[in-house]
């Protein structure tokens, strides 16, 4: 299983200087750098189309990750031309992961509808999922000649599991607020359904963790099947070193 860490963290704290911190977790062995969307929760997330640049042009070689874009909170062609914007930065390095969100404060934040976030998400997604492939529509004209966009990921939960199988390129299952019994519980369930990868995402580190406890959850999901895992180091956490050391 492929260990990666995300470039900003869930809770309050100290501002990461994104480039310096991306260059470090690279350093010390990670394998893909991801950046969650979050906007209106009393602390700074940084943009992640402007987060996963300097990543870019901070490392070489290293899988650059949203994880995930909500994309009701976006125009379908404005999100496009970001990506595609992304894209010619990152190059093939550049994963998509998408949901239609779940944190009312984000939508409340830009006056979006928060019951509508599904519907919103299946309509911005089927155009989306055109201009990126082809970088133009019936509408618009944003890249002449992209013949293929990022893969996309699909983060959710419930039957959209089955979907993400069927549908995308992978699943991000987010480890937030999810016990492990119910996280390996639905990937099998992505298995059963045809899922390619399956990634488990944002299993936080704080101080107080016990290291050896937090390896023992990564090798229970490498056990599993999951393809990728992803870390959060909160502040006061451990060394980047001493985290992805515990998968070797």
């Amino acid at each position: 299983m492929r260990l990666g860490a995300t470039l900003a963290r869930l809770t309050p704290g100290p501002p990461i200087e994104i480039a310096g911190w991306a260059g470090r977790l690279v350093d010390a062995g990670f394998e893909s750098l991801w950046i969650h969307q979050m906007i209106g929760r009393g602390h700074l997330v940084p943009d992640p189309f402007v987060t996963l640049a300097v990543a870019a042009t901070a490392t070489e070689g290293v899988e650059l990750g949203t994880a995930t874009a909500q994309i009701p909170l976006h125009h379908p062609a404005e999100l496009a031309h970001r990506i595609l914007s992304l894209a010619s930065v990152c190059g093939d390095r550049l994963t998509l992961g998408v949901s239609p969100g779940s944190t009312e404060v984000d939508f409340a934040t830009l006056d979006r509808d928060h019951a509508r976030r599904f519907r919103t998400f299946d309509e911005n997604l089927a155009r989306l999922r055109v201009l990126l492939a082809h970088g133009h529509d019936e509408r618009a004209d944003l890249a002449p000649g992209v013949t293929r966009g990022p893969p996309l990921l699909l983060g959710s939960w419930g039957a959209k599991v089955e979907r993400a199988a069927r549908e995308f390129d992978g699943w991000l299952a987010s480890a937030y607020r999810r016990a492990p019994e119910e996280i390996i519980a639905a990937h099998e369930r992505f298995r059963a359904a045809g899922g390619r990868r399956a990634i488990v995402c944002a299993v936080a580190l704080s101080g107080g963790d016990d290291l050896g406890r937090t390896g023992e959850l990564l090798r229970r999901y490498a056990d599993a099947g999951f393809d990728d895992a992803v870390v959060v180091i909160e502040p006061g956490g451990p060394e980047p070193e001493q985290v992805r050391a515990l998968l070797p």
